[in-house]
């Protein structure tokens, strides 16, 4: 698929999907005779690895560590049980450090909504005294 429809499918711009390339993240599994980027759904399915990295805080280089670490436990070849076995502790430490992260994210947004309830409190209040106080 060319890259428009990748970027409807990921929900991610042109322009996200392009730096991406340009970081080595993603690269187009082929190209058309028109020079156009062609994704496979491989392609597609690493993109919204990224994408669902990000928002968690995670860098370029921590999504391309865990990136590789992924794609060396799903090659052909598979690697022996000593290097798996430290492949597979690289993707724990990452579920481990996404787990903690969205703690986090709970939390925060458990108070941005105290907040915004607050708020809504205060100008429901507001509407009812100035109701109340009307002839």
């Amino acid at each position: 698929m060319q890259i428009g429809e990748v970027a409807a499918r990921t929900e991610l711009s042109l322009r996200t999907i392009r730096h991406y390339e340009e970081t080595g993240l993603v690269t187009p599994s082929a190209r058309s005779q028109g020079g156009f980027r062609l994704y496979t759904e491989s392609d597609v399915a690493r993109l919204m690895v990224i994408r669902r990295m990000k928002p968690l805080g995670f860098a370029l280089d921590q999504m391309r560590d865990l990136l590789d670490a992924t794609d060396r436990l799903d090659a052909d070849g598979a690697p022996d049980a000593r290097e798996r076995e430290a492949l597979l502790e690289r993707v724990r430490t990452y579920e481990q450090t996404a787990t903690e992260q969205v703690e986090r994210l709970r939390v925060q947004l458990s108070q941005a909504q105290d907040f915004a309830a607050a708020l809504h409190a205060r100008l429901h209040h507001d509407a009812a005294r100035a109701a109340s106080s009307q002839p």
